[in-house]
């Protein structure tokens, strides 16, 4: 059943804050083996204006989409989340992510689309830190395949 199109434009509340940790910004750096000594090394961001060590460019994925969730585990939106799968991601900085910001990710629905019987759900994350000042924007598609026979 394809998605109520009057969805689209629906924001849900801020989430809690996020704490940016030097460690987590380590380890995740180690796992996308990424060595910019300015994910480890706080001299080395230091060197490059930053105030502390920053985050590779996808590490907001994980705070995004879980940010998401409330989309998609909205019952009123209807998503069969069994049926989901990431379309795409897109990123738009206004600065790095650095250890020590505390984070918050407000979701928009920016798009519902029905194609071949699959339901394109687009939403964006607005994630501020904890002086209110915007930090990256998230795009996240994500497909809700067609159930079979549909």
């Amino acid at each position: 059943m394809a998605l109520d199109q009057s969805f689209v434009g629906r924001t849900y509340p801020p989430t809690a804050p996020y704490e940016v940790g030097r460690e987590k910004i380590r380890e995740f750096a180690e796992a996308v083996g990424d060595a910019n000594p300015a994910y480890v090394d706080a001299e080395a961001a230091r060197a490059l204006g930053h105030p502390d060590v920053i985050a590779p460019p996808t590490f907001v994925f994980a705070i995004t989409f879980k940010a998401a969730g409330q989309v998609i585990e909205d019952p009123q939106l209807g998503l069969d989340y069994s049926r989901v799968v990431h379309g795409d991601q897109k990123f738009g900085y206004t600065r790095p992510v650095r250890a020590g910001d505390r984070l918050t990710v407000t979701s928009t629905i920016e798009s519902i689309k029905s194609l071949a019987g699959n339901d394109v759900l687009s939403v964006r994350g607005e994630v501020h830190d904890a002086d209110g000042a915007h930090v990256v924007t998230a795009h996240t598609m994500l497909v809700a395949r067609a159930a079979e026979g549909e």
